[in-house]
Parts: C-alpha cells; structure tokens; sequence
C-alpha cells in the first residue's frame, strides 16, 4: 500500500462527476481533484453515497457531534503516519469546539489491524471507542493481536463486557469494516492516513499548524460557496 509520506494531497473537491478511472488518472504528485461536490445529489464513481461517508450510524464520533464542519478520518493502527497525526487532530478538534469528527477505521496493513479495529469498535457498544482508540494510537512499532488487546486492558475498558460485544456484534462490526473499505476504494484512497475535511481530502500525515490551515481553507470555502 501506497503511502505518501513527504507532502500533503490537498485539493478542493470539484462540481463535476468523474469515473473512477479518470480519477485514479488524475492523480499526481502535484495533487488531488477529487468530484464530491455534488455528492448530496449523485453518487460518485458509482458506488459512493456521501451521506454514509459522514453519518453512517456505526461510525464512531469524536469532537463536537453538531460541529460545522466535518472532518472525516481514514486510519490503520499499525500505522506510524497515523498515530503521528492523531494527537495534532485530536488537540485541533478539541480547541476548535466546532468540528464534528467521524472515524473511519481502514485496517489494510496487517491481519492484526483489522482486530485492532474491531476491538475499537466493540468498545464503542460500552462508549468508550475514544478510550480504546487512544490506547491503540499510543502504541509503538507493529503490534499483533495481543498487543492490541494488551493495551485496551491497560484502560479502564470493562473486557469482558468488549469480548461479549464482540462476539454478539461480529457481523455487524464486519459489515461496517467492509462499508468503510468500499469507500476509501471509491475515494481512489492509496494508504493511510487520509481526511475529508469539509471540501478537501488531505492524504497526509499533518502536524498541529497543518491541521489548522486545512480547516482555516475549508471554512473560507464554505463561505465563498
């Protein structure tokens, strides 16, 4: 899996429909144009709803749940990229008081990912997703299945309420899983991380000033229109 590591993808989203080959064409190193400008009335690349991107109802949410901006989060927690960028996005989010975060869990790298993710996830059914998805950004190196669960039983996460869940919820939590994969897919996404913010899609690891900017970009937009 492609990861960009040296510069930020920041584009504004355009007004028109694109296939997805045409987009995966247009992708470069001097940036992104991605059609999700008029999403709320069309799908893109023929599978993507924009409203299951921002409100699908098993999408764990972070921030101010009726903030003006959404700020959506595409991540992996065996990677490095994104546990560098989740303090700065969480410090931001938290300042601001404004953004409505949506967590988008994207477990591509290794199998133990994808239990990482659905360790968070069954976490969430006891409310405490943010606890659990803390603990899996802070770890360090490439953690397995155990490491994973090591460190939510470091946390004050009841377990054995989290295994129950896991194992009454499989099938929903997979199917979220799936739904989140499908989507990056359509969004042409090469590697984690990636954001929505508002307008724009950064595929970039940023710090705190990064973060900020993006958001200060995607307010002047809205407000151009």
């Amino acid at each position: 899996m492609d990861q960009r590591r040296n510069h930020a993808w920041t584009a504004p989203l355009l007004d028109r429909p694109a296939s997805r080959r045409q987009f995966l064409l247009g992708m470069g190193a001097a940036g992104l144009l991605l059609g999700l400008g008029t999403l709320r009335d069309r799908a893109f690349a023929q599978d993507l709803d924009l409203e299951m991107v921002l409100n699908d109802p098993a999408s764990p949410l972070g921030g101010n749940p009726k903030g003006s901006l959404n700020i959506v989060t595409f991540f992996d927690y065996n990677c490095p990229f994104c546990r560098q960028a989740s303090k700065p996005l969480g410090d931001v989010v938290r300042a601001d008081g404004d953004i409505r975060l949506v967590y988008k869990e994207w477990p591509i790298l290794t199998d133990a990912s994808r239990d990482g993710a659905v360790l968070a996830l069954a976490a969430h059914r006891q409310g405490k997703y943010e606890t659990a998805h803390a603990a899996l950004m802070a770890q360090e190196g490439r953690a397995d299945p155990a490491a994973m669960r090591s460190v939510l039983e470091a946390t004050d996460i009841d377990m054995t309420r989290l295994d129950a869940d896991r194992a009454a919820h499989s099938k929903e939590i997979n199917a979220h899983l799936d739904r989140n994969l499908a989507i990056a897919e359509a969004l042409g996404l090469r590697g984690t991380p990636a954001y929505l913010v508002g307008p724009y899609l950064v595929a970039s690891a940023l710090d705190t000033a990064g973060f900020e900017q993006v958001i200060k970009d995607a307010r002047a937009r809205g407000k151009d229109g």
